[in-house]
C-alpha cells in the first residue's frame, strides 16, 4: 500500500483541542470520542511539533463553536 501512495503510520497520543468562541485554546491529553459506528471524516495534515498541530486545528468552526477536535500524532 505504500508503494501506491499510501500514509501509514502508528497514532501517537490523542490530545484534544478546544477553543470555544474563539475565547483561548484549551487541550486536554487524551481521546474524546468514542463510538460504535465509523467515524464520519478525518483529516491529515503536516505539522513540525504537536504544538504546531494544534495551532493548526484550533481555529477549525468545529473548536470554535464549542466542539472539539482531536489530534492524532502520526510516529
Amino acid at each position: 500500500m505504500r508503494s501506491e501512495g499510501a500514509l501509514i503510520g502508528v497514532a501517537g497520543s490523542p490530545v484534544q483541542v478546544r477553543n470555544p468562541d474563539a475565547t483561548g485554546v484549551e487541550t486536554r491529553a487524551g481521546a474524546f470520542m468514542s463510538s460504535a459506528l465509523p467515524v464520519a471524516g478525518f483529516a491529515v495534515i503536516e505539522a513540525a511539533s504537536l504544538a504546531e498541530a494544534v495551532e493548526k486545528v484550533s481555529t477549525v468552526p468545529c473548536a470554535v463553536a464549542h466542539g472539539v477536535v482531536e489530534v492524532w500524532p502520526l510516529e
